[in-house]
Formats: structure tokens, sequence, C-alpha cells
């Protein structure tokens, strides 16, 4: 599978920003007490490239379609995308070992590796 230098770039971006949460929250809580928002943190950037990699095949996948359709499949794999996002937030919930708190930091990387692209120069 080959990616495009834009998912390369969302990739490391998610990562860069999940590991500054990670080592802000040891900062804080300068304990292990802080294991349950870095394993919160994990879970939400990991939906957060795997929703970069979903994005790009709809792209990739409505190029080649008709108008139309390509409309009515962006926007049904948008809900998807949205959908996983809302299942990885009840999963950090609902299970005491992960903060709520990580997985929202987690998943809202992908918006801010989105931004972060328009400050950053090309590679």
């Amino acid at each position: 599978m080959k990616l495009s230098d834009l998912t390369k770039r969302m990739i490391v971006s998610i990562s860069i920003i999940a590991l500054i949460c990670i080592f802000g929250s040891a900062i804080y809580y300068r304990s292990m007490d802080f294991l349950p928002f870095m394993y919160g943190v994990f879970i939400g950037s990991l939906v957060s490239i795997v929703k970069v990699f979903l994005l790009e095949h709809a792209v990739d996948k409505a190029i080649t379609m008709e108008q139309k359709h390509a409309g009515n499949y962006v926007g049904i794999q948008h809900m998807l995308r949205l959908l996983l996002s809302g299942a990885v937030l009840v999963l950090g919930a609902l299970v005491p070992q992960i903060s709520l708190w990580g997985v929202a930091a987690g998943v809202l990387t992908f918006q801010l590796a989105t931004y972060s692209l328009k400050f950053s120069s090309k590679w």
C-alpha cells in the first residue's frame, strides 16, 4: 500500500502530538497514575491514524466515481469515521483502566494534526 506524502505527515503529526500529551501527563502526575491517561491516548491516537487511512482510501475511491455517487460515498465514509470515534470514546468511558480524557486527547490529535499541516513546511 503506497501512502501519500500528506498521509505520512499526518501520521507523524498525530504521533508527535500524542507523545506530547503523554509526556505532559507524566509530568503532571509524577507517578504511575498517568498510565490510564497514556492508554487512552494510545487508543485514541491509534483510531486517529486509522481515520487517516480511511480518509485516504475514501478520497482515492471517490475520485474514480461519478459526482453524485462520490458525494454519497464520502458522506457515508465520514459518518463511519465519526462512529469509530464515538465507539472508542464510549470504550474510554466504560473501561475504568482507560482514561476518557486520554481517549478524547487521542481522538483530537487528528484535528490538531490537520491544523498543524497548514503551518508546517514541506518535508
